[in-house]
């Protein structure tokens, strides 16, 4: 190690207070002490990664069938939790959020990547002579906002953002405004440590952050495709799409920004999501008809979660990913120094092609059309989500639903129906809240609201094969662990937080979801 990489790692250590030593040869020597309670001793960096979609069952198996694999290796030195579960609503923007703000959406305000505030305007509504310009926008934070064409683009056009009333509807609200609460990357920001993210939409600007200035280097190519067929139409184009947020880590992890250009310093905390293994388990075959595997089917083959070909295609790929990252980490003398945290934003639902039934959306928004003036939005996917233009005919549309269960032979699927104080429960009230949807469903299992003929799987809901994820926490130093408490990802940002010798209380979340970091290796269910 150079003296310029020791001086930096010597400055990111010192300002975030780590326990790092360097010896006489230059290279990092890690403490690897305990306290007295048992808890790891601290990091000098978090890697996290998302593997969406990727289930306690698919790591399980994973490991179990391929011994010499490096998601198998890092298992070996881990804490494994197998009990975890992902945000509800299952979506990717609720999910990420949990896993660096530490809240659900009762905090963050964040339900879906498609939904609905009653206190914004539309993009396309002007300045008014009279301010209050707001009566509800739809807010999507996906390709939708992207500056086209957008092949791979990392750059939001600014007038399609929704607007804020407050400001008499010229200012527009970015992602980073949307989220109601502080992220790990602002709190490591602003105790000295680097930060950065790679993700699928430029809309993933939003792990800014209320302040606008959480991560330092993000990178957000559209996943997004505007030629035929789409990346996510295809195993072969989402695996080659995931290389790309792969390079960039290995840029960072060699202490350079994303692209490879500049020399800044390896992050305290950065990481990506992976796609390939959520498309691998919700696209029925490979439609790219060049693809160098062949045209691969996804998807599980029974109940017990048997990969298809073209999922295990995505779990192949993705395993040799890490691989490299942890190469890359050894040769840069950081392999012993870094926490790796590896989780799901969401799992994806149904695991038994059995029990898959489809249904068009239009089912839904028919029954609450039936009720005047109907619906303003509805989120759907695996569990739909609904908000209403008028909310005071709420429980005319309960009944509505409750009369097409009884009567019209249960066309929407509908196991349950969350609304009124068990809705404001859970999240929020939503005559008080200006994001909380009026109405929320459960729909039986195997149930995916989609008019694509391709889709086989999706997520968005709150069943055991939408949310119950991977969990995964591994250092070198960590004897290997299976930890059977139920646990939440949303734990994560306290993990990260607490590896980096720092506070959880710094998240403002914990005002009104208190959380703690996962349990530690010494804990009393860990075997």
């Amino acid at each position: 190690m150079n003296r310029r990489i020791v001086r930096i790692c010597l400055s990111t250590a010192a300002s975030i207070g780590l326990a790092v030593t360097l010896v006489a040869n230059g290279t990092q020597d890690y403490v690897n002490d305990w306290d007295g309670e048992g808890d790891d001793a601290p990091a000098a960096r978090v890697l996290l990664l998302s593997i969406d979609g990727l289930h306690k069952v698919d790591l399980e198996r994973y490991v179990a069938n391929n011994p010499t694999s490096n998601l198998a290796q890092l298992s070996g030195t881990a804490r494994t939790y197998i009990n975890a579960s992902s945000s509800k609503p299952s979506d990717s923007f609720p999910g990420l959020l949990a896993m660096v703000t530490g809240g659900t959406p009762r905090s963050t305000g964040v339900y879906y990547d498609d939904g609905y505030d009653r206190s914004l305007a539309p993009a396309n509504a002007l300045p008014a002579p009279d301010p209050s310009c707001a009566g509800g926008a739809r807010v999507q934070w996906k390709q939708n906002l992207d500056v086209l064409p957008f092949s791979f683009t990392t750059a939001i056009d600014p007038t399609k953002l929704p607007l804020d009333p407050g400001d008499g509807c010229t200012a527009r609200v970015y992602p980073h405004r949307f989220p109601r609460v502080n992220n790990v990357f602002e709190v490591i920001k602003a105790a000295g440590g680097r930060t950065a993210w790679s993700d699928k939409h430029p809309a993933y600007e939003f792990l800014m952050g209320p302040s606008g200035t959480g991560v330092d280097d993000l990178y957000t190519p559209e996943i997004t495709s505007p030629t035929a067929p789409a990346t996510t139409n295809s195993f072969a184009l989402t695996m080659a799409y995931d290389d790309m947020k792969v390079a960039a880590i290995l840029n960072e992890i060699r202490g350079f920004d994303h692209s490879g250009s500049s020399y800044v310093g390896v992050p305290a905390v950065f990481g990506m999501n992976f796609q390939a293994v959520s498309v691998g388990q919700k696209l029925k075959v490979e439609q790219l008809t060049t693809a160098p595997l062949g045209l691969l089917a996804g998807g599980y083959l029974d109940a017990n979660g048997t990969p298809s070909n073209g999922l295990q295609a995505t779990l192949d790929h993705t395993d040799q990913s890490i691989g490299m990252m942890v190469s890359a980490l050894r040769e840069q003398n950081l392999f012993e120094s870094t926490l790796i945290i590896i989780s799901a934003k969401h799992g994806n639902s149904p695991i038994d092609p059995a029990t898959l039934k489809s249904v068009n959306p239009s089912t839904i928004s028919a029954i609450v059309n039936s009720v005047p003036p109907g619906l303003a939005l509805l989120s759907a996917d695996t569990g739909p989500i609904i908000w209403l233009k008028d909310q005071s005919t709420t429980a005319a549309v309960v009944a509505a639903f409750n009369d097409s269960i009884i009567n019209g032979g249960n066309p929407a699927r509908i196991d349950k129906i969350l609304t009124g104080a068990d809705l404001a429960a859970q999240f929020a009230d939503p005559l008080v809240d200006s994001r909380a949807p009026d109405i929320i469903l459960v729909p039986l299992p195997g149930t995916v609201y989609t008019t694509s003929g391709s889709k086989i799987a999706d997520h968005g809901g709150f069943g055991e094969d939408d949310v119950h994820v991977a969990l995964l926490v591994s250092n070198p130093s960590m004897p290997a662990k299976t930890i059977e408490d139920s646990v939440e990802t949303r734990q994560i940002a306290c993990t990260i937080l607490k590896a980096l010798s720092m506070s959880c209380n710094a998240l403002m979340s914990e005002a009104n979801e208190p959380s703690k970091a996962l349990p530690h290796s010494n804990h009393q269910n860990a075997r």
